[in-house]
């Protein structure tokens, strides 16, 4: 808001000033149209949750802010950040505010500087957040490492504080594949426990060895999959110090359609087929799921994720990784259904204070995308609204696909 209403990003430590009377007039005003436009976003655009991003770090400010939302019947949770280790300070500046809009022409040394005085602006006029305020807060001390509740109230609340407990500022490497070729990839059908065919025990081994290359010298990833076969199977052949099976990870479930190819289910089940094709994200399989269903079933998972230090590895089904790899490439759940995961493909997600670096490596060329070679499902074309530019290199964010041509052909 500040540096779109002042049309202009050049704003030095000066405007956090606590004697500068015209950049306090200024950062009220920005606060006020800040608000009113979160307000027209929750109640003209059906939004949820708003996340008010702003210092508040004085009791008159956050009083303000509390009575503004609540005439309007929102409930608040304050967050207050203390960080005591400089340590911590000085990597944060390192990795978030140096691409800052505010030091985009300015070289390093000037954005340490500039925003360390900042912070001292800050320091000077700061009023910790205290019980006798009668707020809802928590406080996160030196990146996580200990937190303050008071006064939370409700369901909502709860899981923000639960999401907080398990982010961490630590970069790590998240590598996200599908299983190798099943059985059923190639006939086409549904679900099912099948095991894996030569072509997807071939990628399995490629995937080993890729492992093994990336990370020789050092401790191996942490590898999960699910409790289908298909899965372990393709994980079987990686060398580490933990694998586990998670129920979660399962593939999304077809109900009546388990076993069934999308031709059949267009055939013999058309109201099925024509329900799926017209809202594939809500839609649930009679006696299954939907995707819907599935995005909240993960919800754990992705949590443990955010837990996790060391690189992860996750070898799991189509739905399942459309849905966590939407959550960290930051995709709308419309979307979700239409993400392009083929197999044989190797994500990974290297991650970085806002979002995530993509790159895919392709370790086992496929003569046509294998389980296309089908009936294609509903909806699942690119001609759909929520289809459109969703390859990595769109809207995805930037991915560099890397092809190991030196494979033998394996028939």
């Amino acid at each position: 808001m500040r540096r779109r209403l002042m049309k202009s990003s050049d704003c030095d430590a000066s405007f956090f000033s606590p004697e500068n009377e015209q950049g306090m007039r200024l950062r009220w005003e920005f606060a006020r149209q800040t608000l009113n436009e979160m307000n027209q976003w929750l109640f003209d655009e059906n939004g949820q949750v708003g996340i008010y991003d702003a210092t508040n770090s004085t009791k008159t400010r956050r009083r303000f802010v509390r009575e503004y939302l609540e005439n309007l019947g929102i409930r608040v949770l304050f967050l207050e950040s203390i960080v005591n280790d400089e340590r911590i300070v000085e990597q944060n500046i390192l990795a978030t505010k140096l691409n800052s809009p505010d030091y985009r022409d300015r070289d390093a040394e000037y954005a340490v500087r500039d925003f360390k005085n900042r912070l001292r602006n800050y320091e000077r006029a700061n009023e910790a957040i205290t019980e006798d305020e009668g707020c809802s807060y928590v406080k996160i001390i030196d990146g996580g490492k200990k937190f303050v509740l008071y006064n939370l109230k409700g369901h909502l609340q709860s899981k923000i504080v639960s999401y907080l407990t398990s982010v961490h500022i630590i970069p790590r490497l998240i590598y996200l594949s599908r299983h190798g070729e099943s059985e059923w990839n190639v006939t086409g059908q549904l679900g099912g426990d099948p095991p894996i065919t030569r072509r997807g025990e071939a990628y399995a081994k490629r995937l080993s060895e890729f492992l093994q290359r990336e990370f020789r010298g050092r401790s191996p990833p942490t590898v999960w999959c699910s409790q289908l076969r298909r899965t372990w199977l393709t994980v079987r052949h990686i060398p580490t110090d933990i694998c586990i099976c998670w129920r979660s990870l399962n593939e999304i479930n077809a109900g009546i359609c388990e076993g069934m190819t999308y031709e059949q289910i267009k055939r013999e089940l058309p109201d099925v087929w024509e329900a799926r094709k017209a809202d594939k994200l809500r839609y649930r399989y009679p006696g299954g799921e939907s995707y819907l269903d599935v995005i909240h079933r993960v919800e754990p998972i992705i949590l443990e994720i955010e837990r996790q230090t060391k690189p992860l590895l996750i070898v799991a089904h189509n739905a399942i990784i459309r849905s966590i790899y939407a959550f960290f490439k930051g995709l709308k759940q419309e979307q979700v259904p239409y993400v392009d995961i083929p197999l044989h493909t190797l994500i990974c997600l290297r991650t970085r204070p806002y979002g995530c670096d993509e790159r895919r490596y392709k370790l086992l060329r496929d003569e046509v995308p294998l389980d296309r070679a089908r009936t294609p499902e509903p909806s699942d074309s690119e001609s759909h609204p929520a289809a459109t530019s969703l390859s990595p290199a769109s809207s995805c964010g930037v991915a560099e696909r890397v092809w190991f041509d030196d494979i033998e052909s394996i028939p």
